[in-house]
């Protein structure tokens, strides 16, 4: 079915209309999440439902690339355009205050991501799809072994280095931006279709896939020049050295998971409109990276 990017709620399968409408309806009412929407994604003109309804229909339009390509090309515009995210501009060549502002966000993160794998395995009968989630599980929180640590433990390990012990960070609560996310990934993966989930979650993978330059993106995650010399903690580069190796064939599977598994309009459009939602709360997600970080400056 169609859902609304803005609120996730349903509309008869392929009504745009009928989002559209909805959309200008409660951006006439003043409503933030709905208005906010619009204007990063469409359009800051205050229009009418028909008006609005082509602009839709580019946004949710599947060229060539299928909905992998789609999921590519929104993900790129919103994090590595002409004016790449804040948080992505600062970890180039990143200060203490911003790792460690990542470090105590992003744990918070990953205790969330691996509940959100754990619905998905749970509510799929796909064989791929669970040992894909299992291997997820374990890279990013159970370890499997001395020689692969989890990345949960070497973004602690991390923070440690910059001078802030475990036990701190653990006793930080998320920031609002943060928990807004947690709480909006935990309804994805619990309540949507699961290849929905899948996209929304796993999408996310692509904010650390350096092949992305080769398909628009103005930037890398960070200048890998930093996992050489020593701007940044040796302990810093083997976290980031961990995603920046594993998130291009991460990301590309999970992609290739959900273009196998998204079956039919209405979960293609189920689909679309998740990942947007997922990657709104991201935004704001990467936005609480730094205002931890500010916190330790100050």
């Amino acid at each position: 079915m169609t859902r609304c990017p803005a609120c996730l709620g349903s509309f008869p399968e392929g009504d745009l209309s009928a989002l559209a409408e909805h959309l200008v309806d409660r951006a006439s009412e003043s409503d933030s999440a709905h208005v906010r929407w619009l204007n990063q994604n469409v359009t800051r003109q205050k229009c009418e439902a028909s008006e609005l309804l082509p602009a839709l229909e580019q946004l949710f339009a599947i060229g060539r690339g299928g909905l992998p390509g789609w999921i590519k090309g929104r993900f790129i515009a919103k994090f590595y355009g002409k004016a790449p995210h804040p948080f992505v501009v600062a970890l180039q060549h990143p200060s203490r205050a911003t790792l460690l502002g990542y470090v105590v966000e992003h744990q918070h993160f990953l205790r969330q991501w691996v509940r959100s794998c754990s619905f998905i395995m749970a509510r799929t009968d796909e064989r791929k799809v669970v040992l894909y989630e299992l291997d997820n599980l374990n890279t990013e929180f159970g370890g499997l072994g001395p020689d692969r640590v989890a990345h949960y433990e070497l973004l602690l390990r991390m923070g440690e280095s910059l001078g802030v012990d475990r036990a701190r960070v653990l006793s930080l609560e998320p920031l609002p931006a943060t928990r807004r996310g947690i709480e909006g990934w935990n309804r994805i993966a619990s309540e949507e279709p699961w290849v929905a989930a899948l996209a929304a979650m796993h999408g996310l993978e692509l904010i650390a896939n350096r092949d992305l330059v080769n398909e628009g993106a103005s930037m890398r995650y960070f200048d890998p020049e930093i996992l050489e010399g020593s701007e940044i903690t040796h302990e810093a580069k083997a976290f980031l050295r961990e995603g920046y190796e594993a998130d291009v064939a991460h990301s590309g599977e999970a992609l290739d998971l959900v273009a196998e598994f998204a079956r039919g309009r209405a979960t293609i459009e189920s689909v679309q409109s998740t990942f947007l939602r997922s990657i709104d709360l991201f935004d704001d997600y990467l936005m609480a990276r730094l205002e931890r970080g500010a916190q330790f400056e100050a």
